[in-house]
């Protein structure tokens, strides 16, 4: 079908302005269209209508609500009049905007498709969670924390192994996975249940691993819109996902670390350890995350440590959510054998903090760990037009 170059553009831009949304894709053509919003299970389409084109456009918006209660179909166009408006209601449209589009109408509808969402949303959808285990340093254990949570999750959880360059998660729960985010990405057009089950890596009943790329040079390839895509589909398919996350500030990192509900920022009771905390929180107040979005757990803590808990909490100002006891040997032990520390040694106070966190961020939104929407976009650090949006409303654009 015909497209329109400039009228996508200029919806592309409303949506990247707004800081409520994000574009998980774009196409203009109608069965890779249906494709991808089976696929990726928006919250909303918009389709961008053309006059010349109006009852083949009315036919594809009968088929997505159809095919798609679930995703709010907005169309869009030039022309406002109530003939364009009424036709694209009658086939199945829910909301209109008018070309150029004006932030606040953007803004109103935006909050209209939420609302809609939410009413059709069930419980169980809500209280999945993702959830991202990331250090403002390196060597603070946070492979180690990500893949102990995922092991002590009762619950259907993935863990995702997005240290692309180095990651090891596969080595710390003693599997070798065939397939990497690597593939994940390079199939993702076509994700669905069977090859998503084919790709990721089961460890048990209630634990998979999305692995790290198995070749260095293919992490180049990976891009954080790609990442961002991957776990959206994802999501829809475990209770709880895991981010096992390098300690830097790099695009794909800041767009898992956007993405995610809760944040444990892992830190050791060291200068370096603290004075790269403090520097964190002070990036994720830029970014725009809400306090009760972020959790500080202390690992390796020992009450041998000469610092006083309250002073550091005082000088980072956060509060301390769980103190991972300090056991060398049987930390290594575990990690030698292969095998989760909660697995290992199920009676060790290690084991017991884990499973209290594990068990907190497992509860519903009611929790003290519940996170609040997040409210900012990433594009004012880094500069990106293309950088992911925090997600309040998913969106397909589709030009037709």
């Amino acid at each position: 079908m015909g497209s329109n170059p400039e009228a996508a553009e200029e919806i592309k831009n409303a949506v990247f302005s707004n800081v409520h949304t994000r574009l998980l894709t774009e196409c203009d053509d109608t069965e890779q269209l249906l494709a991808d919003v089976l696929r990726v299970r928006p919250t909303a389409a918009i389709i961008i209508l053309e006059e010349n084109n109006l009852e083949n456009q009315f036919d594809l918006i009968r088929q997505l609500a159809a095919e798609c209660p679930g995703t709010t179909i907005i169309t869009a166009s030039r022309d406002a009049s109530p003939a364009m408006i009424l036709g694209g209601m009658r086939a199945g449209a829910k909301e209109f905007l008018q070309i150029p589009v004006i932030p606040a109408e953007l803004q109103t509808v935006l909050e209209r498709v939420s609302k809609l969402s939410e009413v059709g949303d069930t419980a169980d959808r809500k209280n999945r969670r993702l959830i991202a285990v990331f250090s403002g340093k390196g060597g603070a254990g946070v492979s180690f924390l990500a893949t102990n949570l995922a092991a002590a999750m009762n619950i259907p959880t993935l863990l995702a192994d997005l240290n692309l360059q180095a990651g090891d998660a596969a080595s710390f729960l003693g599997i070798e996975p065939r397939y990497s985010i690597a593939d994940f990405v390079s199939n993702r057009a076509r994700l669905d249940d069977a090859l998503i089950t084919s790709l990721i890596t089961t460890h048990s009943a209630n634990l998979a691993l999305l692995a790290a790329p198995l070749e260095t040079h293919e992490a180049d390839e990976i891009e954080a819109e790609s990442v961002t895509e991957i776990l959206h589909v994802l999501g829809r398919r475990f209770d709880r996902i895991i981010l096992d996350l390098p300690h830097t500030f790099d695009p794909i990192t800041v767009a898992a670390l956007d993405l995610a509900d809760d944040i444990l920022l892992v830190m050791t009771l060291d200068i370096p350890g603290i004075r790269n905390t403090k520097r964190a929180l002070k990036v994720f107040e830029r970014l725009g995350y809400p306090r009760t979005k972020v959790h500080v757990v202390v690992n390796r803590w020992s009450r041998n440590i000469d610092v006083e808990l309250q002073k550091v909490q005082a000088h980072i100002g956060e509060q301390f959510i769980g103190l991972v006891p300090n056991d060398y040997v049987k930390v290594m032990d575990s990690i030698n054998l292969g095998r989760p520390h909660v697995h290992s040694d199920p009676a060790s106070k290690i084991t017991a903090e884990i499973k209290r966190i594990a068990s907190a961020l497992a509860a519903d939104h009611g929790d003290p760990l519940s996170m609040q929407p997040r409210r900012k976009s990433l594009r004012g650090i880094f500069g990106r037009q293309n950088s992911t949006a925090p997600l309040d409303l998913a969106t397909t654009l589709i030009k037709t």
